[in-house]
């Protein structure tokens, strides 16, 4: 089961906030796809959240463009940032990313974000969000949302 960003947040808008401002801290982030033999590749890109989605732009037939037009699996984890602090925690979310082929879509990104030309444009459907953090400075808390579920929160010493 996948849903985009909209539902999410309508869900746990508290969750979705934490995600968007821990996102927001930087502009870089790391994504997660899977090369043609199946082995991981981690590159960096930047996110956006428009519209009610969580979208992924990246520069015309780069290597993560390819492969998630061959495996749309993903996983983007947030900027951990400098030093330990990790300001609102550990955030990534997985998903399968979709090409947008719909010139209104890409017309309508590229008057807000005016990204270099040509590129991909991949709007999301999410499988999950998690959040590790530090809570009350002792416990190692888990936050895992997946869709159809409220989120819920393991914790340990």
């Amino acid at each position: 089961m996948t849903t985009n960003w909209a539902t999410f947040s309508a869900a746990e808008p508290a969750f979705a906030r934490t995600a968007e401002e821990r996102f927001g801290l930087f502009t870089h982030h790391v994504l997660a796809t899977l090369r043609k033999d199946g082995s991981p590749r981690t590159t960096g890109l930047e996110v956006r959240f428009l519209h009610g989605e969580f979208w992924l732009g990246m520069m015309w037939d780069s290597m993560k463009a390819l492969d998630l037009r061959r495996d749309p699996r993903f996983s983007v984890q947030a900027n951990p940032g400098p030093g330990t602090e990790m300001a609102g925690g550990d955030i990534r979310i997985s998903g399968r990313a979709v090409e947008v082929e719909d010139p209104a879509v890409i017309a309508r990104y590229v008057g807000e974000v005016k990204p270099p030309e040509p590129f991909h444009l991949f709007r999301t459907e999410l499988t999950e969000v998690v959040r590790t953090y530090i809570e009350d400075g002792k416990y190692l808390a888990v936050q895992t949302w997946k869709p159809g579920a409220p989120a819920r929160t393991t914790r340990r010493t």
